[in-house]
């Protein structure tokens, strides 16, 4: 009987051995009944789908498309990295070929900082963005920190107003932007037709998420939204509020084709920052200037910045901006000096 109860005993153990067997052997080859009892391993579950027929559909491109993304985001966070202010706020400004040219606009930007009240170490903290390999060079000859944005448009000649690739640029400018916030970066970003006196932070309060510059300034309240925005200087501070905001407002073109991302946040400027809760204002001219106020006197006592707004044509740009910057040297020169009506300049 023992022996009997020992036999029963060995098969059975060499029943479980073979079913065990089996199932490691089914595991580890391919399944020989059809694309639809495929497992596709996590690790490349992004390359391939099920469709509703049961049939594997394979997308290589995808993955390609996701590690280019992956690396392009790598490089512009060590440029952001590398520029960012002690509590990660940067500069930034946008230029292509045409104003990237030697003697234009980008010159002109970058030698205003070198005449401002303390605004020489800002540049420091400055990335410019290329929107072409040729300003791209050009930015790397002239500033160390550059970043070429990736497209397939032609921005290389100049951008008129509402003409051509400006819209595109615009909008791309705009996508750039809320990059910049979800790596966690804020900023200020100033148009390449800006010359620079005075550092604009100073003037943007503690506790606002977005401030952006505006043509004319009513009132003295910056907290009312009711002036029309332009989008030449923003600050945006980086949080998931903020990032939010810049995707609702992205997302609201496609209800409102043609129009620019000034445009359509004069629009739906005060929903966009209530649905976010963003704390938003304007920065009066008196800091942030330009030529849009035609009437308005110059105070250099108060400009942070002066902008070639409203007006035509890149040549007309350089040669008014340069004769405010030279206005600005010759008032910082005098400034202080015994029988001048120029007191000395404080920030």
């Amino acid at each position: 009987m023992k022996a009997v109860t020992n036999l029963l005993r060995f098969l059975l153990l060499a029943a479980i051995s073979t079913v065990a067997c089996v199932v490691l052997l089914l595991q580890r080859s391919p399944c020989p009944c059809g694309h639809g009892g495929v497992v596709v391993p996590a690790a490349h579950a992004d390359l391939a789908t099920a469709g509703n027929n049961g049939t594997q559909a394979h997308h290589p491109s995808k993955a390609l498309a996701s590690s280019a993304k992956d690396k392009d985001d790598d490089e512009l966070a060590q440029v952001l990295r590398r520029a960012a202010m002690e509590d990660n706020t940067i500069i930034m400004t946008f230029t292509n070929e045409a104003f990237a040219a030697p003697g234009s606009l980008m010159d002109l930007f970058l030698e205003s900082f070198h005449h401002g009240l303390k605004t020489s170490p800002l540049l420091n903290h400055l990335v410019i963005v290329a929107a072409d390999a040729k300003a791209f060079a050009r930015c790397q000859r002239a500033h160390p920190h550059c970043y070429l944005l990736a497209n397939n448009r032609n921005f290389t000649g100049e951008l008129h107003f509402m003409k051509g690739n400006y819209l595109d640029m615009m909008w791309r400018r705009n996508r750039f932007q809320a990059r910049v916030l979800s790596l966690g970066y804020s900023f200020v970003f100033t148009d390449v037709d800006i010359v620079w006196f005075r550092n604009p932070l100073l003037r943007i309060p503690v506790a606002v998420d977005f401030a952006m510059s505006c043509d004319m300034y009513y009132g003295d309240n910056p907290y009312d939204l009711n002036k029309r925005a332009n989008g030449g200087f923003v600050y945006a501070r980086a949080s998931p509020r903020t990032v939010a905001f810049y995707e609702g407002w992205y997302e609201a073109r496609k209800g409102h084709p043609g129009k620019n991302e000034q445009d359509l946040f004069d629009k739906l400027k005060r929903e966009l920052a209530a649905r976010h809760g963003v704390a938003a204002q304007f920065v009066d001219t008196e800091y942030l200037g330009g030529f849009c106020e035609r009437r308005k006197r110059r105070d250099f006592n108060k400009l942070c910045t002066y902008h070639g707004n409203c007006l035509v044509g890149l040549r007309r740009k350089l040669e008014r901006l340069r004769g405010v910057l030279e206005e600005w040297k010759q008032f910082k020169a005098k400034a202080g000096k015994p029988g001048s009506n120029i007191t000395a300049l404080t920030d």
